[in-house]
């Protein structure tokens, strides 16, 4: 079987946000899930990560939800639904850091790629980010033209 390079990126996140720091974080998925994203069918632009409260001892896991990871056509009815809720797996520690983060004013956990690791797994990128007033948002638009602009010259 060949490896194949398998990177989703959320292009609107760096947009949005101010991106503090990254955590990469296993994904617990189902088996035709892991075969639609290995195809690409995954679209997380609108995914947002949460925490929630276990039943039976009261820990805080980490979820994320809105990521779109489209329906495997070989599947049948053993098909997974499209839009449900994903627990990602992390440390402790990460998870104490994550949760002590995402409960101050102002910041919030956001997806920034899927992608298959060496060992064949789906990872997710995550970062903390603070949310980007709409000057910051021009602000980087200049970057970007300006970058782009030079690129063209140089060539």
């Amino acid at each position: 079987m060949s490896k194949q390079n398998i990177h989703i990126v959320n292009k609107r996140a760096s947009y949005e946000y101010i991106l503090l720091a990254k955590y990469t974080a296993g994904m617990q998925l189902m088996g035709s899930e892991i075969k639609s994203i290995r195809e690409g069918n995954v679209n997380i632009s609108d995914a947002f990560c949460f925490f929630k409260a276990h039943k039976k001892d009261g820990t805080e896991e980490l979820y994320v939800r809105n990521m779109n990871i489209g329906t495997f056509k070989q599947a049948s009815h053993y098909n997974h639904d499209t839009m449900r809720v994903r627990k990602l797996l992390l440390k402790k520690g990460e998870l104490r850091k994550l949760k002590s983060k995402a409960a101050e004013k102002g910041l919030t956990i956001v997806p920034l790629k899927i992608f298959i690791s060496e060992t064949g797994y789906a990872k997710i990128e995550i970062a903390i980010g603070q949310g980007k007033k709409s000057y910051d948002k021009r602000e980087s638009i200049k970057e970007r033209d300006v970058k782009r602009d030079m690129a063209r010259s140089s060539d």
